[in-house]
């Protein structure tokens, strides 16, 4: 079973976190409140997540203020935040948002389906680089184990037979992660915001450089050692 993605929303206003609450209850993800800056940043110092909605005009921290100690950190540093605002003040208030690190800006009172439609993607951009992680470190953890029992069969085979068997398990379940990736990538394609299809593409790359790694363990392709991609 996939865990859950959380999604942090940030808001001083208890009716607007409701609202939210109402628009994206829909994605069946876990759904995080926050009801000022301070309490944002206090959740991220324990939780993973997916992406934020931050408010921001809120007292004492405002958003983008917010945004600015989410930066700093490097926990939090690529975490998408999509600001949203009651007020608009123009190109310049707009450009301090993505001055501040937003991947978008969306303004009060905003269309709900729009709104799901952009968290969507970050958790499913947020969902395959888990699974990505997941299946690397899986790997990692085989080879460890597994290589060497390989190496030391001293010709029975009786130590092939398991090592082959995980490389075709992990290659199935890489081809799965990667099906799913080339048809995110198609939707952002054409629609989507450049930090969501840059983000797209990185995934894309750690993708090729895991597939080139179980390929080049594949018997009679060479000495069995491979440099796994980092996944950092």
């Amino acid at each position: 079973m996939v865990q859950k993605a959380k999604i942090l929303l940030v808001d001083d206003r208890p009716e607007n976190l409701l609202a939210l609450e109402a628009i994206l209850s829909a994605l069946d993800q876990t759904l995080v409140r926050a009801s000022s800056g301070e309490e944002a940043l206090k959740a991220l110092l324990t939780d993973d997540f997916a992406v934020i909605l931050l408010d921001v005009q809120m007292p004492g921290m405002d958003g983008f203020e917010t945004a600015a100690h989410i930066k700093r950190r490097e926990r939090t540093r690529d975490i998408p935040i999509i600001f949203l605002t009651a007020i608009n003040h123009g190109p310049h208030h707009t450009f301090r948002g993505y001055a501040a690190g937003a991947v978008d800006y969306i303004s009060k009172p905003f269309d709900p389906w729009v709104l799901r439609a952009k968290v969507s993607v970050f958790v499913d951009l947020y969902t395959k680089n888990v699974q990505l992680r997941e299946q690397a470190a899986l790997l990692r953890l085989q080879l460890e184990q597994g290589v060497p029992a390989a190496a030391g069969a001293n010709g029975s085979g009786g130590g092939s037979a398991e090592p082959a068997g995980l490389l075709a398990e992990l290659s199935a379940r890489l081809a799965a992660v990667e099906e799913q990736a080339e048809a995110l990538s198609k939707q952002l394609d054409e629609s989507a915001d450049a930090a969501a299809v840059a983000t797209a593409a990185h995934l894309e790359r750690k993708l090729n450089g895991l597939r080139r790694a179980l390929d080049a363990l594949e018997p009679g392709t060479g000495n069995g050692v491979v440099k796994l991609p980092n996944q950092e």
